[in-house]
């Protein structure tokens, strides 16, 4: 039986396909004659288009460097640097944050009346000043009137703190580190089974299976490891060689404003979804958790934040991209991360704009859609099931 050609017309799920697929089209011929009109105005520029330039010689100096590189290496090499310098305090930034935000939404929640009013303080202030004030704060007033290096204040002996950074020894591999990173794997790998085998055998017999078997047997392998390799590891201590400290691993103080500038705003914001999230959580298991006779860090850990993750991740994981993206302020004192050098450096040497700037965005837009997938993720494990 054919269709009436009006009922056909006037069918919602038609009208619906025919308006996407107009709106679609409509995308499409908008996104073509951008193209267009930027490849006829770059031509009549005389401006190369392309990937090209991306195996040119740089020749500029970063200071930050996570890889090898110098002036003679490609803009490719230096995107790379500018990459990995943005995952790095992107991800110590996330850690940092965290940890802040819940230490400090928990002590908002106390009782302890100055306890209390020192994170409220904490968080209204941060929360409430612009992010890259606060980083020139941390760059220019508090990082500047540390020390000089010969005067640096000195922690344990390996730790040397100045205004040209923090000073820390760093690991040298040698060699026989791949065999000695082998048997640290594997040593892992058998933590994770040991212990689903423990918890399996625990539910099937209600015993519980010692842990001092797994620790002896994997020191066992650990240190014939360390025999057989030699030690391949060993501690790259700074030394103060003329007027500046050599070897070991240096924070810059444009790294340390930016990663604490980003930590403690990010962290003032957590700490307030936090506290909603556990006050969230039904009073009710709060009385059954006290009714057991649990302490309070045990209610708190075991019973209250378990049931406020599960309002606490979706606005959390809009955070993690806020300090992600905000990372890009970097750009103002100089910390060479993706923008300062890649859409900074490399874009005003080559004039490649459209190329720069398109490859600076997808790899905004790779992190934020791969820690939101893993957000998600997470979120979607802890999810209570419906029946």
């Amino acid at each position: 039986m054919l269709l009436n050609p009006h009922e056909f017309f006037y069918s919602e799920k038609v009208r619906s396909v025919f308006f996407q697929m107009m709106c679609l089209l409509v995308f499409l011929a908008l996104t073509a004659t951008f193209i267009y009109n930027a490849s006829i105005n770059l031509k009549l520029q005389g401006t190369a288009t392309g990937f090209g330039f991306l195996s040119e010689r740089s020749g500029f100096a970063i200071n930050q460097l996570p890889i090898s590189y110098s002036e003679d290496s490609t803009f490719f090499r230096a995107f790379l640097v500018g990459m990995i310098n943005t995952i790095i305090v992107s991800g110590l930034g996330i850690i940092l944050a965290t940890l802040l935000g819940f230490i400090v939404a928990i002590c908002r929640l106390s009782t302890n009346y100055l306890l209390s009013k020192t994170a409220v303080v904490f968080i209204e202030t941060l929360r409430n000043l612009p992010l890259l004030l606060q980083i020139f704060f941390w760059y220019y007033v508090v990082l500047q009137a540390l020390p000089t290096v010969r005067s640096s204040i000195t922690l344990a002996d390996h730790i040397f703190i100045n205004n040209r950074g923090i000073h820390i020894p760093s690991l040298i591999f040698e060699p026989g580190a791949i065999g000695f990173g082998a048997s640290l794997a594997v040593v892992g790998l058998s933590f994770f089974v040991y212990r689903w085998l423990v918890v399996r055998h625990q539910r099937l017999t209600g015993i519980r299976w010692p842990l001092w078997p797994f620790v002896v047997s994997s020191g066992t392998v650990l240190s014939l490891a360390l025999v057989v390799t030699k030690v391949p590891i060993k501690l790259d201590v700074p030394s103060l060689q003329g007027f500046n400290f050599t070897g070991g691993l240096v924070m810059t103080p444009e790294f340390l404003a930016l990663f604490l500038s980003l930590s403690l705003y990010t962290a003032s914001f957590i700490a307030e979804i936090v506290r909603a999230g556990i006050l969230a959580v039904p009073k009710g298991q709060v009385e059954a958790a006290r009714a057991l006779g649990l302490k309070r860090s045990t209610a708190l850990s075991k019973v209250i934040i378990p049931q406020a993750m599960r309002i606490i991740i979706p606005p959390l994981t809009s955070q993690y991209l806020n300090l992600t993206k905000n990372s890009s302020l970097a750009a103002a004192i100089g910390y060479p991360e993706l923008v300062s050098v890649f859409a900074g450096t490399v874009l005003n040497q080559t004039g490649q704009a459209v190329e720069v700037l398109a490859i600076t965005m997808a790899v905004y837009l790779t992190l934020s859609l791969s820690m939101s997938v893993m957000m998600n993720l997470y979120n979607k494990r802890i999810q209570l099931t419906q029946r």
